[in-house]
């Protein structure tokens, strides 16, 4: 008995698992982004500095920072992401928990009787038919029966079943994890998606009010000159034409600047209105994006919780093929019992009420109709799959960065025009006050600079918004979250 437990000890220790090891599949990746930049050859130029993932994106926005950290903190999709995570913990520790012994205590004080005409009549008519009648009175006779002991189990993994077991918890675990920074990672953005939305609504509405201004003045002065008989009836009319147009356009940015702080509330798990105050527009406050840095393509997308995730589902796949192959092979566990019993309290502890037994124990399956096969192919199968979605995975994540560098790329080139616009504009404007004051014309050409000037900055910080959000696009494309930078 001896020689055999201590061979079977050694075979546990020193047994491979079934079944295929997992490999870390590899991330196909350019040297460099534009390598494999899909979009038109102007858009190639991003004008995105070299950097390492670390740092990655910075913004300087210290409400924003605020804001995001009050999300992860009261988000309901991040609570529920990390209550699923903590599921998967626990889940890892009930698989592991089969590596080692198991010991259980029992304890019994049950009052019994036999059956009279049972498998002990048997037995006393084997025994002693003469005094039949009376064994059987005594045997049938109630009685107290204590019983109390342990029993230990440990089975003995020498095909992996176990270990198997364990890999494919432990890869549901990084696939929760994965799944949890997804979760935070979006609800961080969309919170920067929507400040920079609102704040952006909040300056159209600033310049709009800018714009209004000069068109009254506008409006008021070709009034005059239809008065004074310098000007006809439809420049008046188009004037105020005009100006009905910027006022009908106030009801809107009102709107957008309350559905922006609306959908900022729900993300903060907030009542309607609870954070009015604090995304007030302080006076002057320029809308800043963050600055980016791309890193290494490859090292860039295996930061994307998604491509983790898949690689998670994959490893746990290939992890529970090894748990059905082992399931074909015989299931050794070793098994301890120690404990005692008697009919009577007083005996309980004595030494030869003493019971136990020791021994190895062996499940073999032999027949099932095929059933633990075909959960091997089937496990084969959702590998396969597993593969299948995370190539699928990489390269949907090449595609969506492709689509947000060259959406980047071209709303830079419209703000560098709309930047020399404006700089024509500027001139504009100062050339006509140039002119006023010199006596060389009147007022009229530099309310009309003026106001194209508000025009083309304000298309301009519309442009700097959708830059943004486009900044923010790369920022979700590449699975890493932009960082508060203060300084």
């Amino acid at each position: 008995m001896k020689r055999s437990l201590a061979s079977l000890l050694c075979l546990s220790l020193a047994a491979c698992a079934a079944g295929p090891d997992f490999r870390a599949p590899e991330v196909a990746a350019p040297a460099a982004y534009g390598d494999w930049h899909g979009g038109a050859p102007s858009l190639r130029d991003t004008g995105l500095a070299a950097g390492t993932a670390q740092s990655f994106a910075r913004f300087a926005d210290p409400v924003l920072a605020q804001l995001q950290e009050q999300a992860m903190q009261a988000s309901f999709d991040v609570r529920t992401a990390t209550l699923r995570f903590a599921q998967s913990r626990l889940a890892r520790n009930v698989v592991a928990s089969a590596q080692g012994p198991q010991l259980a205590a029992r304890a019994a004080a049950t009052r019994q009787r036999q059956s009279e005409s049972g498998a002990g009549t048997r037995l006393v008519d084997a025994i002693s038919p003469a005094n039949r009648d009376a064994l059987i009175e005594h045997l049938s006779d109630p009685f107290m029966l204590y019983q109390a002991g342990l029993d230990a189990s440990w089975e003995l993994d020498l095909w992996g079943r176990v270990r198997r077991s364990v890999q494919a918890a432990d890869a549901g675990m990084a696939e929760a994890s994965s799944l949890l920074r997804e979760v935070q990672l979006a609800v961080r953005l969309e919170v920067a998606r929507n400040y920079y939305e609102l704040r952006a609504a909040q300056q159209q509405h600033a310049w709009l009010q800018d714009e209004l201004a000069a068109a009254r003045d506008m409006a008021a002065l070709a009034d005059a000159r239809q008065r004074g008989g310098l000007a006809s009836d439809l420049e008046a009319e188009q004037q105020r034409l005009a100006l009905a147009d910027l006022a009908g356009r106030l009801p809107a940015q009102l709107e957008a600047q309350a559905a922006a702080i609306n959908r900022l509330t729900l993300l903060l798990a907030q009542p309607p209105g609870a954070l009015q105050a604090q995304l007030a527009l302080a006076s002057g406050a320029p809308l800043r994006g963050p600055d980016l840095a791309l890193g290494v393509p490859a090292e860039v997308m295996r930061h994307r919780p998604d491509i983790q995730a898949a690689e998670a589902r994959l490893q746990a796949a290939t992890a529970r093929i090894g748990v059905a192959v082992a399931d074909l092979y015989p299931r050794v566990t070793l098994g301890l019992s120690f404990g005692a019993e008697a009919l009577a309290t007083g005996k309980f502890g004595e030494w030869g009420s003493r019971q136990w037994s020791l021994g190895p124990s062996l499940h073999l399956p032999l027949f099932d109709n095929g059933r633990r096969r075909a959960v091997v192919e089937l496990r084969t199968l959702e590998q396969q799959e597993a593969a299948i979605a995370f190539q699928k995975t990489v390269l949907g994540a090449w595609h969506e960065m492709d689509d947000a560098l060259s959406a980047y790329a071209a709303e830079r080139q419209r703000q560098q025009a709309l930047a020399a616009r404006e700089a024509s504009a500027r001139a504009t404007l100062a050339l006509a006050q140039a002119r006023a004051r010199h006596g060389l014309g009147d007022t009229l050409p530099v309310l009309q600079a003026q106001r194209a000037l508000l025009a083309v900055q304000r298309e301009r910080g519309a442009s700097e918004a959708a830059l943004a959000l486009r900044l923010l696009r790369i920022c979700k494309a590449s699975g890493l979250a932009p960082q508060p930078d203060f300084q």
